[in-house]
């Protein structure tokens, strides 16, 4: 029986894992969740490969038409990814198809999301993306290498800080609704920026969290299908981690 410890990541709920998978003919494997998660990798990069065109299209013969193409394609990314991410969470069964078309769906966000940044600042969305994969590989070498250990108190640490980032930005979401303006989430004060750092170095922190629930699933044997599931939840923690760094970039760079 598996038993494994809280992650903040709500992909890897402990009723998920917690489960007697000795009957399992074919097994997880690290490696095969790595790979999975490449591939997902790939699919989000084509998908946004096709909005960031989309975009830069429309730019070409109207500067101010480039949003107003691609807000369909954010609304059926963004629609699509939640309810590709509510069918794998609830039926983690299906994650080899659901898992890689949440990674379309979030790809064609991702573009054009990215597109428009990149529209204010030249440049930004590269230097995001490197950063990223640079952040992810990184996490992993600390972990692989026992530098950053999993302890309880970590994990706790961790948990409590991203639940405290999810209530701000919900907070935020549903002040705004009512006139409330969060500047230290938008602006490019010191605070704010501040701020996104902390975010970032969570979101960073939260992939120790994941490596970690991977590698102990894959060592409990776990059933081959939680190999798409394993990379799922990587993928959701890496894009949050992406827009993170994009954000506080784009604050950055509003200050030159």
């Amino acid at each position: 029986m598996m038993n494994l410890t809280k992650s903040s990541n709500p992909v890897f709920k402990e009723n998920v894992f917690s489960r007697d998978y000795r009957s399992a003919s074919e097994v997880m494997t690290v490696n095969g969740t790595m790979n999975k998660t490449a591939i997902m990798l790939l699919l989000v990069i084509a998908a946004a490969i096709f909005t960031w065109n989309k975009f830069f299209q429309a730019v070409a013969t109207n500067p101010e038409a480039g949003a107003a193409a691609v807000m369909p394609w954010l609304i059926v990314g963004g629609i699509g990814g939640l309810i590709a991410t509510l069918v794998t969470v609830f039926r983690p069964q299906s994650a080899g198809i659901s898992a890689p078309v949440y990674a379309v769906f979030e790809g064609l966000l991702l573009g054009g999301i990215s597109a428009i940044f990149e529209s204010m600042y030249g440049g930004i969305v590269m230097r995001a993306v490197l950063l990223t994969l640079a952040v992810f590989m990184a996490m992993l070498f600390l972990y692989r290498s026992g530098i950053i250990k999993v302890t309880r108190k970590l994990q706790m640490g961790i948990f409590a800080a991203t639940a405290g980032i999810a209530v701000v930005y919900l907070v935020s979401f549903i002040g705004g609704f009512f006139g409330m303006e969060f500047s230290f989430l938008h602006g490019n004060s010191n605070f704010s920026i501040g701020f996104s750092l902390v975010v970032v170095a969570i979101a960073a922190l939260n992939l120790v969290l994941d490596f970690s629930f991977v590698e102990t699933a894959a060592a409990s044997g776990a059933p081959k299908y939680m190999e798409w599931y394993g990379a799922f939840g990587l993928m959701v923690t890496l894009i949050w981690l992406y827009l993170e760094i994009l954000r506080l970039l784009s604050k950055l760079a509003s200050r030159d």
